[in-house]
């Protein structure tokens, strides 16, 4: 569990992290052995230095962090990381650059993102020939769990455009139209309103196909008094909102369908209630999930209850039954419990949350008691 800085109960944006998060990067390579860390994935980077670049190699260790580009991002990478790297610009071949940064220091402890990488860079970073090379894991990810003022603020932002969005699509659905010029609009309203891109493809699955918890939107056409579920985000400063919604289209809803979506609602509430920075992350999972055994539903959810939002729409930490560690105060995740039938379809409910040390709090608006679309 991280220990949540002061900005983290901020209500303001606070100022430049970037430098407070290196010198925690530096304490962890610090207990862990570590002289310097070679950093290539770009959310990491991203959160280190402020570089959105795709394509980067960051070097963390003794001294200023040196962060090298390839020229296409010279001008990019001199703006964005200013004041948070030195910039090094490799003529040919980022790993030719490391290798005459590498040459002049030799790091006798020397980690790398092992989950990160390909066969490929790790065969680069052997030919670096470096005195002791350690494969390392979550270091950066970890912090990243813990999010600062300005991070929640992001994420607020985008979920707040994501359900204006939504919103604003929802009054065109009718039946007759096919789930995928449905997520076409959606992701058209997402982008007029300001999203940067969609932090994944959108999910618009109708009537028995609503059963299948990552559907793709598919020409079928939506029937009167079928169920339209739909997985949608928007990135905002380069931070993700995620957002699922399920309503009825085109008839009064049923009384199976308005049992198991309410069973299904009241367990998003039951998570948000219970679950407390420090409790175990498979612990949160299991307020929802006996929530819906209690309903007689539990059989039917079928993945887990949420996952961490920040620079990526899945990162630290992960409430599921099988998930290691507690839920760090500061953190952004999503509570997104559903139900899944075969032939007859499904029923999703999705918010972000903010855990602060008071609680957890919604970052977006919240789910409605089920909508009857005309």
């Amino acid at each position: 569990m991280c220990s949540p800085c002061r900005a983290c109960s901020a209500t303001s944006v606070p100022r430049d992290h970037r430098g407070d998060r290196q010198r925690a990067l530096a304490r962890r390579l610090e207990a862990a052995g570590l002289d310097a860390l070679l950093v290539s994935h770009p959310p990491n980077v991203r959160y280190l230095t402020g570089f959105s670049g795709s394509t980067s190699l960051l070097l963390v260790g003794p001294g200023e962090p040196i962060l090298v580009v390839d020229p296409r991002y010279a001008i990019q990478a001199s703006e964005e990381a200013a004041g948070a790297a030195r910039v090094e610009i490799a003529p040919r071949s980022l790993w030719e650059g490391l290798a005459l940064i590498m040459s002049a220091a030799r790091p006798e402890g020397f980690g790398f993102e092992a989950d990160r990488v390909s066969v490929r860079t790790a065969e680069r970073i052997a030919g670096l020939k470096l005195p002791r090379v350690l494969a390392t894991e979550g270091h950066v990810e970890t912090l990243r769990a813990c999010k600062d003022a300005g991070e929640v603020d992001a994420i607020r932002r985008a979920a707040a455009l994501a359900h204006d969005a939504f919103r604003h699509t929802l009054a065109s659905v009718g039946p007759g139209q096919t789930e995928r010029a449905i997520a076409t609009r959606l992701e058209a309203a997402l982008r007029e309103r300001g999203s940067e891109w969609h932090p994944f493809e959108t999910i618009a699955a109708s009537g028995p196909r609503s059963a299948l918890p990552h559907a793709r939107a598919s020409e079928r056409e939506i029937e009167p008094g079928d169920l339209l579920l739909l997985d949608f985000g928007a990135i905002v400063d380069g931070y993700c909102a995620d957002l699922t919604r399920t309503v009825v289209v085109g008839r009064a809803a049923d009384a199976r369908q308005r049992d198991r979506y309410d069973a299904v609602r009241l367990a998003q509430q039951a998570a948000l209630a219970g679950m407390r920075p420090g409790m175990p992350c498979r612990d949160a999972d299991a307020i929802g999930r006996n929530s819906l055994e209690a309903s007689g539903l539990g059989a039917a959810f079928r993945h887990s209850l949420g996952h961490g939002l920040g620079l990526e729409v899945h990162e630290e930490p992960r409430l599921a039954p099988t998930a290691e560690g507690e839920l760090p105060a500061g953190a952004v995740v999503t509570i997104e419990p559903g139900v899944y039938f075969e032939g007859w379809g499904g029923v999703r409910l999705e918010d972000d949350v903010f855990l602060s040390t008071d609680g957890p709090t919604l970052v977006s608006p919240g789910a409605p008691a089920l909508e009857e679309v005309p």
